[in-house]
């Protein structure tokens, strides 16, 4: 590894002390808990665009969480990053998300706004430091700093001064004083975005609703998809498998320029280790010519795909469902037992995201006799 990359013998620990396994390393040890997880296991049944009852075929959480994963992985290695702590950060990204995806973050937040928001970047944080009960001595995955720390990639002000107060010089930190990262979670964090770009395209396309030729007209994807004809490598236009080979284009070209673009700022910058990299500027980036395109694809999406009247449709339906149920546990209370000094309202967030989204479905049917969606959960 590189002397910026960071290193699992120097990691700053683990909140609650345990001793150091004798046959993997911690980050090793995180991706391995990560992995056994209720949580990660419940990342199948949950949306990523389209929602879970709408077809087998589409990405989950799950599978998005494991596309993130190769990508990270892959372009930790060549710029000699830990591939481990990579691999856990990219993992357990979305743990905290609720179920219906964004639509269901809205709805959550919108309960909650009188008490503290809901964000599911706090939420994985919560999830992996409270809400997972698989060991005797300690609630939630007892992760590394260096993991917790990438899983919380997005923070406000607020929420960072409140994590400060319960965890002086923690994961929040960084917000306050204005630091960076880990490479390895500054990586993970574009290796996200990369993955739902090209993959909500294929989706979008499956659907129905993302024509072909759109995707003609739109500036970064077109080049790939004329170059996959001119280069004969595939069979004919409008097949699967040209979008396919026009897809592993686009992902190979952020990767590529990514991975440039790190090396020049690595070099310029020159940190001497991983806390170096704290007080650098953002190290990791793509060059500003694709960081536009990729700005310009993104609106393309949300024009073409994101805020199509179909998919509007359905989450506002989604974003009912998880409102009732929060209103119905708001009164009943939930099933479970939530970590101490937890609000009513914010154990019910818990469990609400927690759910995956055709139990949601399910649950929201038995208690009020309303079936809002035409397919079976």
């Amino acid at each position: 590894m590189a002397p910026y990359a960071s290193d699992p013998a120097q990691t700053r620990g683990r909140r609650t002390h345990e001793a150091p396994a004798w046959d993997r390393d911690a980050f090793q040890r995180d991706r391995d808990r990560i992995v056994h997880s209720s949580a990660f296991r419940r990342l199948v049944y949950k949306t990523q665009v389209f929602l879970n009852h709408e077809g087998d075929l589409f990405r989950t959480r799950l599978t998005h969480s494991l596309e993130v994963a190769q990508l990270a992985r892959s372009m930790a290695r060549q710029l000699a990053l830990n591939e481990d702590l990579t691999e856990a950060i990219a993992l357990a990204h979305d743990l905290g998300h609720t179920p219906f995806g964004h639509a269901g973050q809205t709805a959550l937040n919108q309960c909650m706004r009188a008490h503290g928001g809901f964000e599911h970047n706090l939420q994985s944080l919560r999830v992996v430091d409270h809400l997972e009960r698989r060991y005797p001595t300690f609630d939630g995955l007892n992760l590394c700093f260096e993991t917790r720390e990438g899983i919380l990639k997005h923070c406000s002000a607020q929420h960072a001064r409140e994590l400060e107060g319960q965890e002086p010089g923690g994961v929040a930190a960084r917000f306050l004083l204005g630091r960076q990262p880990s490479l390895e979670a500054q990586l993970c964090n574009l290796a996200d975005e990369i993955a739902y770009s090209a993959h909500d395209i294929d989706d979008g396309v499956r659907s129905g609703l993302l024509a072909m030729s759109e995707l003609q007209q739109q500036p970064l994807v077109a080049p790939m998809l004329q170059e996959a004809l001119d280069d004969g490598a595939v069979p004919a236009e409008g097949s699967r498998v040209w979008l396919y080979t026009a897809l592993r284009r686009l992902l190979r070209l952020c990767a590529t320029d990514l991975v440039a673009s790190t090396r020049e700022r690595l070099v310029q910058a020159a940190p001497t280790d991983a806390e170096a990299v704290r007080v650098a500027p953002p190290l990791v980036g793509f060059s500003e010519a694709l960081r536009a395109e990729l700005s310009e694809l993104k609106r393309f999406l949300f024009q073409h795909l994101y805020r199509r009247p179909e998919v509007e449709g359905q989450m506002a339906k989604a974003r009912q469902v998880l409102t009732d149920l929060f209103e119905h546990h708001l009164h009943a209370g939930v099933p479970t037992t939530p970590p101490p000094n937890t609000s009513r309202e914010r154990a019910v967030a818990d469990y609400l995201a927690g759910m995956t989204d055709r139990f949601a479905l399910r649950e929201h049917q038995r208690l009020t006799g309303q079936r809002l969606f035409d397919s079976p959960a």
